[in-house]
């Protein structure tokens, strides 16, 4: 997968725009509302959504697997590595630090991870999250136009391009990944693709005790 993203960052670069998804500035809402200080964001890409939790006054810690991400989320977004420190490296090698962040917020990676994976980052969040931290994760829907492209990986799991397989989600298994890390509620979001179109998403998200 890291080939992958370093090709599609190296190509195409920030290819979804500058501004932040439609959901980051909801979670940043809800992290203020909760008193969170500091936010995780494992796959930050090139940092389009971090701007909008240091707006917040909070402070922000990115991993992403891509170099050439981490170099253009400097140069394109102007985030210093003393301003915005980023983990190089993939999320299945979480934990990076020992800290425990108020928030966590992670934007269209789960999905692109097979089972084990999915649940190994969860757990991996979980574990980083500061008692009455809330996680943000963004989950393609299965009412997605790409649901059902390319090879048939399990169900609902698709290789929609070689490299780039993804799992599609709807409320039940929301509710099967979700439930053991503080499941509180699951809601539907639309978020703009690098195309223009609109594509489905759900939205969980999570408390800690």
């Amino acid at each position: 997968m890291a080939e992958f993203w370093e090709r599609a960052f190296g190509q195409m670069q920030t290819m979804w725009g500058t501004a932040p998804t439609a959901s980051a500035p909801q979670a940043a809402e809800l992290f203020a509302q909760a008193g969170a200080t500091d936010v995780l964001i494992p796959g930050i890409g090139y940092g389009r959504n971090a701007g909008v939790f240091l707006a917040r006054g909070m402070s922000v810690t990115g991993i992403e697997i891509s170099e050439t991400a981490i170099g253009l989320a400097r140069t394109q977004q102007g985030l210093s590595a003393e301003q915005v420190p980023i983990h190089h490296g993939s999320v299945t090698d979480m934990p990076f630090d020992t800290r425990r962040y108020g928030g966590i917020y992670c934007h269209g990676l789960l999905y692109l991870l097979d089972a084990a994976g999915r649940a190994k980052l969860l757990r991996d969040c979980a574990a980083q999250l500061a008692p009455g931290g809330h996680m943000v994760f963004t989950l393609i829907a299965k009412e997605a136009p790409m649901y059902g492209q390319g090879p048939r990986l399990g169900e609902d799991w698709y290789e929609r391009l070689p490299g780039l397989p993804m799992y599609f989600y709807d409320e039940a298994s929301v509710q099967r990944d979700f439930g053991a890390v503080g499941l509180v509620e699951t809601r539907r979001q639309g978020e703009p693709a690098h195309d223009g179109t609109t594509l489905p998403f759900l939205v969980a998200i999570c408390r800690a005790p």
